[in-house]
């Protein structure tokens, strides 16, 4: 919870920072505030559209909650920007996790 709290206190100097939202929704989902987490990677979603690495986390964290189509959406959009982007990585990531979800549909 320290760090938490360190990340707090350095998002009040800088509220729009988006490492420092996206760290807090990382250290949300570990200590399992998971709704804190998925509305802090909505907000960079909404606020920080190229801060790439969300889209993969708010995936994987709908999916963890069931809801699979808000899952695919996310991916489907994160594979969008990573595209404009030309961010390869990030790309090959969610098209894997978009991937997965299409197969385990289909069983």
């Amino acid at each position: 919870m320290d760090r938490l709290q360190q990340i707090l206190h350095f998002l009040q100097e800088s509220p729009n920072d988006p490492f420092l939202n996206y760290a807090i929704a990382q250290e949300y989902w570990k200590i399992g505030k998971r709704q804190e987490a998925i509305e802090k990677y909505e907000w960079l979603i909404e606020n920080h559209p190229n801060y790439i690495g969300t889209y993969y986390h708010l995936g994987k964290a709908y999916l963890d909650e069931g809801d699979k189509t808000r899952a695919m959406e996310t991916y489907e959009k994160g594979i969008s920007q990573a595209k404009l982007l030309k961010e390869q990585h990030a790309l090959a990531e969610l098209q894997s996790a978009k991937l997965a979800l299409e197969y385990d549909d289909e069983d």
